[in-house]
């Protein structure tokens, strides 16, 4: 993957979305003064400005848009032009209707928002087509220029009759027939079955429960066309600019994005990311596993394309930043692999309805506290990024994640709805990142040559691929340790033999799985050593497994909770927070897996980027963290030996 390159000239990457066109133009020039003092060199224009840039069919409006690439030009500060197809403007809605998405309910989305296009409409695709063939003529050599961005966080599915005309294309290609569909789908339950391709509807509403199979092909469908509408516009830029590196930004860990996919189609792989600042040590935990999971997919540097400097405007109560965690915050992002810290946006608006998400300027203006913080971390950021931009960070652990697999799992009839996909990975992350461990995110067919331990949350929906590659990963002399209800379904969702692959109950040394037994709110199932939550399997284990943990108590008494057979562990239920971690570190160890610092106080990251030591205290109290070895910060120019003082929310860079 190109990645940045050139983009960042050999420093970090630092500013924000920027939409001058809320503000009359008197306002740019303090604008890039403010940049200037906060050492911003980089901003985002053009997301939100279809209307402006085109404000009746086929008009061009660029004068403006001339005006500000140069002046930011003229002031050294490059830019990331936005093809501004997210928000069409009001009169292609009203002109066009067949261009507005329709929901499950068949009800229209009309404009006044965001996002209100249909990914299968023609007209939709040739307006956005022709003012993204214009920008990127008119804009092709301005020296400004650094990055494309297109669109922006594509999300929005469609139920409408165009959709569904296309959906019907999308399963001939991938089925071929109306029988192999059929069989695919399990079509005979309930009397589905279908006899010509134009019986077949997207998943709209439905008296009771959907076809399962049909949801999961219609999930992966809208994310093949909102795919192809990204591809289409990247293909025009790329045409006028081959050398300049092209991105869309993904929201983190977003439900209808199969993420590996697209990221194969992007230069740089992007994400906004918003931890909640009110449990700050939360908020990081929630950062590391996106921030993961986003280097993963760029398997290199990659972009933070959004944060905000202070509060957001979404949530029930919208808390700042306390002092010091947007510095905090930043770096982490780049502890973990950002070549790029940036913000949703740079200034605060006054109308709209975002008027109440921070800037990085925001309503207090440039003496408020936000821009002072902002200004601080531009400084240490223009400091030493020269000592970590294109640096590469390297993990011995895989946790696996797959898209198919959530959306499968997310069905309407499933056993429980407490054992979510992103909460299960979320937990098992945690319990990594607790016990120091740095990790990568992979897809079950990715390649897992080098990982000393791999590790399956939960993959309810596992392919024949994916199985055989988890067992040649063990056969190879990898560690393996997998939750519950893994291997339960093929790529159709169709359950396997036994309820789990046989392949899958050999490995662990499964004999049989009798039962799944879910737990309620407050349920919990105890074992040896431990407590259980969420849920518990009974499960008959095999002669030859070579170490068990058995619950204790209640229906499952006496019945493996973990099965270890070999270098394989299959854990039925999701151990407690401490045991978790416990139990992987333990794991981690006999893998060969070592945490980048040992005896990490509470709260305490420490991440290895190329040469670099990077040391966060996501706690409110100091601490004093043990660092064998003599290091230089790069933040104070101090010398470290033996052990490093960070006080609340403090970050240490140490260099050899």
């Amino acid at each position: 993957m190109p990645g940045l390159g050139d983009a960042t000239r050999g420093r970090l990457l630092f500013g924000g979305d920027y939409n001058p066109e809320q503000w009359p133009e008197e306002t740019w020039h303090e604008d890039v003064r403010l940049m200037k003092d906060a050492g911003v060199n980089s901003v985002t224009v053009g997301v939100f400005s279809w209307a402006r840039l085109e404000p009746r069919p086929g008009a061009r409006e660029f004068g403006w848009l001339d005006r500000l690439l140069d002046l930011l030009h003229t002031h050294g500060i490059g830019v990331v032009l936005a093809t501004p197809t997210s928000a069409p403007p009001p009169w292609l809605g009203r002109l066009h209707p067949e261009t507005l998405p329709r929901d499950a309910d068949g009800r229209v989305e009309w404009w006044g928002g965001r996002q209100h296009f249909s990914h299968s409409s023609a007209v939709y695709r040739r307006h956005a087509a022709a003012i993204t063939e214009d920008l990127a003529a008119r804009y092709a050599d301005h020296p400004a220029l650094t990055l494309w961005h297109i669109n922006n966080e594509y999300c929005t599915p469609d139920h409408g009759d165009e959709a569904a005309a296309r959906f019907r294309g999308w399963l001939r290609a991938r089925y071929g027939t109306i029988d192999a569909l059929n069989t695919a789908w399990g079509t005979d339950f309930w009397s589905q079955r279908y006899d010509d391709w134009a019986e077949i509807l997207p998943a709209r509403h439905t008296h009771y429960l959907k076809n399962p199979a049909q949801v999961l092909d219609f999930r992966r469908f809208t994310s093949d066309m909102l795919l192809e509408c990204f591809t289409a516009e990247r293909d025009i830029v790329r045409r006028h600019t081959p050398h300049l590196p092209v991105t869309t930004n993904f929201m983190p860990l977003f439900f209808g994005q199969d993420a590996w996919r697209w990221a194969e189609e992007e230069d740089v792989v992007s994400v906004d990311l918003y931890p909640d600042p009110r449990d700050p040590v939360g908020g990081a935990r929630h950062g590391a596993l996106v921030q993961d999971l986003t280097r993963s997919q760029a398997r290199g540097p990659w972009m933070l394309m959004e944060q905000a400097a202070g509060a957001v405007n979404w949530r029930g109560v919208n808390h700042p930043r306390p002092r010091g965690l947007n510095r905090l915050w930043s770096w982490q992002a780049v502890a973990r692999g950002a070549d790029a810290v940036c913000y949703f946006q740079w200034r605060q608006s006054r109308q709209g309805a975002e008027k109440f998400h921070s800037g990085m300027v925001g309503h207090a203006g440039e003496h408020g506290r936000t821009f002072q913080e902002v200004r601080q971390l531009g400084a240490e950021l223009a400091r030493i990024g020269g000592e970590v931009v294109g640096r590469d960070v390297t993990a011995e652990v895989a946790v696996l994640h797959d898209w198919h697999a959530w959306w499968a799992a997310e069905q309407d009839g499933r056993l429980s709805t407490r054992a979510d996909h992103p909460t299960l990975l979320a937990a098992w992350h945690r319990a990594l990142w607790e016990a120091g461990l740095t990790t990568d995110l992979a897809h079950p067919e990715h390649d897992l040559t080098g990982r000393k331990l791999v590790v399956v949350p939960q993959s309810y929906l596992l392919t024949d691929a994916a199985i055989e590659n988890l067992r040649a990963h063990v056969d190879g002399g990898g560690t393996l340790v997998c939750g519950f209800l893994t291997g339960t379904a093929d790529q159709d969702d169709r359950v396997r033999p036994g309820g789990m692959d046989p392949r899958l109950r050999a490995l662990f040394g499964i004999r049989t799985l009798h039962e799944w037994w879910p737990l309620d709110e407050g349920e919990a199932a105890d074992c040896d050593g431990f407590r259980g939550t969420l849920w518990s399997e009974e499960i008959e284990a095999a002669d030859d497994v070579d170490e068990r943990i058995d619950y204790r108590g209640g229906e499952l008494d006496g019945l493996p909770a973990v099965l270890r057979r070999g270098r394989a562990w299959y854990v039925s239920t999701l151990p407690e927070p401490d045991a978790l971690r416990a139990l992987l570190a333990r794991i981690a160890t006999a893998a060969g897996v070592r945490p980048v610092l040992d005896a990490l106080p509470e709260g305490v990251e420490a991440v290895r980027r190329g040469e670099l030591l990077f040391v966060l205290n996501h706690g409110r109290e100091p601490v004093t963290v043990a660092v064998p070895g003599a290091y230089r910060e790069l933040l104070t120019g101090a010398d470290v030996q033996g052990e490093v003082r960070l006080e609340r929310f403090g970050v240490a860079v140490l260099k050899p």
